[in-house]
Parts: structure tokens; sequence; C-alpha cells
């Protein structure tokens, strides 16, 4: 990996009660932004920003999102908007109250995403439909969207949170794992397509985190995170931060912590027969 498509932050290094980013936005669309990595790239990305479209499933969360935010930034105009991404027809009707409000983003941040942990032939295929619908279909339906702006403004960046799951074929997260690598190729071939108007994406890669994500994942209450070595952990005031960082240095694609940002460089360099055999044993255990 060359240093465009790879950018670690040393923690140490980083004061996140303090953020300050180089870029402003007039209007940021935030999906996902009910809990988790989406709120907090609404906070950190509050300062930065004239206006802000919240969207998610769960308005009584942006409600309250909201209020935090105009408290701590007056001067900052917040919209929210309760959607289910993984609908066409919600997502269509999403793309007509931001056009009826005569907002155009020039910040997109695809971070709404579902995963479901455990074999596929025990899933439930609904639950394995909406991972699907809003992991890819969603995210490729609204870059869509709103690209076109961006491009005839000659402005723009798109922000996709992707994993580092989506280097490896994971055996019980298969369509999750297969979904992001779907988000970091897209991200990747759509940045060369777009680089000459000046619009910067990147694929957000980060390891586990500790938000609501894994209980969601996790099938009848078995447990509330994935399983994972807790070493491998990073915040999500880590992973929002190096990611911010990392998009207005213009990077194609940012692993927060060194420890994912290595894991990530050594699985590049592995054959696949032998990721094979590391899955599959580590499956068996």
């Amino acid at each position: 990996m060359d240093n465009e498509q790879l950018t670690i932050v040393d923690s140490n290094d980083i004061d996140l009660g303090a953020v300050e980013y180089a870029a402003h936005y007039e209007c940021a669309l935030i999906t996902g932004a009910s809990s988790g990595l989406g709120v907090e790239y609404a906070q950190q990305l509050a300062s930065s920003c004239s206006s802000m479209i919240l969207v998610a499933r769960r308005g009584d969360l942006l409600a309250e999102l909201e209020s935090e935010l105009q408290e701590s930034h007056p001067d900052l105009k917040v919209f929210c908007i309760q959607v289910d991404l993984s609908l066409h027809e919600q997502r269509l009707g999403l793309v007509e109250m931001i056009e009826e409000l005569s907002l155009v983003p020039d910040l997109l941040v695809n971070n709404a995403g579902l995963g479901d942990y455990g074999t596929f032939t025990s899933a439930d295929w609904s639950k394995l439909d909406d991972t699907i619908q809003v992991n890819m279909t969603a995210l490729t339906h609204l870059t869509h969207c709103f690209l076109p702006g961006m491009i005839e403004q000659g402005n723009g960046n798109i922000m996709n949170v992707s994993s580092v799951a989506s280097m490896l074929p994971i055996p019980d997260f298969s369509v999750y794992a297969a979904t992001k690598a779907y988000v970091t190729s897209f991200s990747e071939a759509l940045r060369l397509e777009v680089k000459e108007f000046g619009i910067r994406i990147i694929a957000v890669c980060p390891g586990p985190v500790r938000t609501g994500f894994g209980k969601v994942a996790m099938r009848d209450g078995a447990a509330d995170r994935l399983p994972s070595r807790d070493g491998f952990y990073t915040t999500k005031e880590q992973v929002v931060h190096d990611s911010i960082k990392a998009l207005v240095a213009n990077k194609a694609r940012v692993f927060p912590n060194w420890k994912i940002a290595a894991m990530a460089v050594g699985v590049s360099l592995l054959p696949m027969a032998v990721l094979r055999i590391a899955l599959s044993s580590r499956r068996d255990r």
C-alpha cells in the first residue's frame, strides 16, 4: 500500500477534547446518526459545518442529538430526517426533502451499517437483505444522488464507512464482510473517476469499535459484542478523528488504530491460500 492508500495516526499525539479541522462544510449529511460513530461524526464535525442533516431510523435519538448540538453550537443549523435506508421509497423521499430545503450537501458521510453474525444458512433472510440494502444499495444510491451536485459546484467530500473486514472472507460474518468489500472497492474506483473534479472520497476501515453495532449483529441476545481480541478495539472518538483527518489530507483509505493498520498490511501481503487456512483454523477452535 502506498501513502495515498494508508494513513496511521498515533493516538498519543491527539487531543480528542479539542478537535479542529482545516476544512469547512456548508452542509454535511450523516447517515446512521442516531448512535455510535454517527453521533460521534456529528459532534466532531459540528464546529466545521454551517448546516447538518442527520439521518437515521430512530427519530427520538435524532431529536436528542439535535438538542445537544444546538446547545453546544448555536449557529449550526440542524435538520433531522427519520428514514429507513433499507427502503427505496424512503431514500427517494429523503432526497426530495433535502431538495425542498434547498440544501446541497458538500460532505456525505455514509455511516449507516448493519451486520448479522452467525452461519449463513441459519440466518433470517430479512436481516441479511437489510444488511445488503443498507451497507451497499443505500450507500451507492445516496452517492449517486448527491455526487452530481458536488461535481457541479466543484467541491465536495464523501466518506464511506467500510471495515477492515472488507479485506477478509470472514466465516459466520460472510455477508457483512462481502458488503464491506464492495464499499471499499466502490470507494477506490469512484475516487479515481472524480479526481479531476476535485472531489475527495475515502474508505474508512476500522476494526472493532464499542458501539451498539455488535449487539444488533449478534443473534438472540447471545452477546453484546462481536468476538474479537480486546487489544484490537478502537474508540469511536479515535475512529472519527482519524478518518476526518485522513479525508482532509486527501487519503484514499484509513485504518484507525496502528494495530488494525499493521494487520491490514499483513493481510494484504498474505496469499489467499494462507488466509483460508488461518480463517478456517480460527473458526474450528
